[in-house]
């Protein structure tokens, strides 16, 4: 889990909305831009993550990704987005060489990746608004980071310490990077919900949380996720050799490991 940490007297007016959707709660908080636009395009944004619930859910008999998955709808019939992500998803199993995957039980499940994916989708649309100079989304702790929310002034997230409730393990600072995203993935608030795509059961590893940080959330999730689910020796050879990826892994035994470009963003 993450939040944003970033406050400042100078900043620019702040937009903030939280909105519970796809059974997790989406944190907005925009700075600059006309008030009147920021609303509209934020309304837009929220109206997008609902339909993307229903689109995607696999809790919905109804759902587009249901009805694919029994076969009563073909992907060309399914919105554009659903082959998107499909897409997206199939080219992080690739470069996770399996670990990461759209599929559980047999049955196509793209829940891995469309919350990040939703997020940062959301965050780009609201960036548009002329006048906005930062966007912060956070979909259940994972965070997609646009811009800055005041002049010389970064965005900052604190990642939770997962063994000691209520401290954080890190704060990420988005100085210098016109976009940045922080996602974790772990057992201590969702329990072992985390899948080994080999076996099809709860991966068993001796990580407790993985938070990886890039520049984008979709692929962030997806790493975080895959990293996971390999253990802290294989993840963190994989991880170092992504390309402007940066991680801090951290072990049931309270070792904490990462990458070697992760000092540059602590602060």
């Amino acid at each position: 889990m993450a939040d944003t940490v970033a406050e400042s007297a100078q900043a620019p007016a702040a937009v903030r909305h939280a909105e519970e959707v796809m059974g997790t709660v989406f944190s907005f908080d925009v700075r600059g831009g006309d008030p009147g636009a920021v609303k509209a395009a934020l309304e837009e944004a929220v109206a997008g993550l609902h339909r993307v619930n229903e689109v995607f859910s696999t809790y919905r008999d109804d759902s587009q990704v249901s009805l694919l998955a029994r076969g009563e709808l073909t992907v060309e019939e399914c919105d554009p987005e659903v082959a998107e992500v499909l897409e997206l998803g199939a080219e992080a199993e690739r470069v996770s060489e399996g670990w990461f995957s759209t599929t559980y039980e047999g049955r196509l499940d793209p829940t891995g990746i469309v919350k990040g994916w939703a997020a940062e989708r959301a965050a780009r649309r609201i960036a548009e608004v002329a006048g906005v100079s930062g966007v912060s989304v956070n979909g259940g702790g994972d965070v997609q980071l646009l811009g800055v929310p005041g002049p010389a002034r970064p965005w900052r997230v604190g990642v939770s310490d997962p063994l000691r409730p209520g401290g954080l393990a890190a704060v990420i600072s988005a100085a210098g990077a016109d976009e940045l995203a922080v996602a974790t993935s772990g057992t201590v608030e969702r329990g072992a919900h985390i899948v080994d795509p080999r076996t099809g059961r709860s991966a068993v590893t001796d990580l407790v949380a993985v938070t990886v940080v890039a520049p984008r959330l979709t692929w962030a999730d997806c790493w975080a996720t895959a990293a996971f689910a390999m253990g802290s020796r294989e993840a963190l050879t994989w991880l170092e050799g992504l390309p402007d990826v940066e991680a801090l892994l951290i072990t049931a035994g309270d070792e904490v490991r990462c990458t070697g470009g992760l000092a540059a963003r602590l602060g």
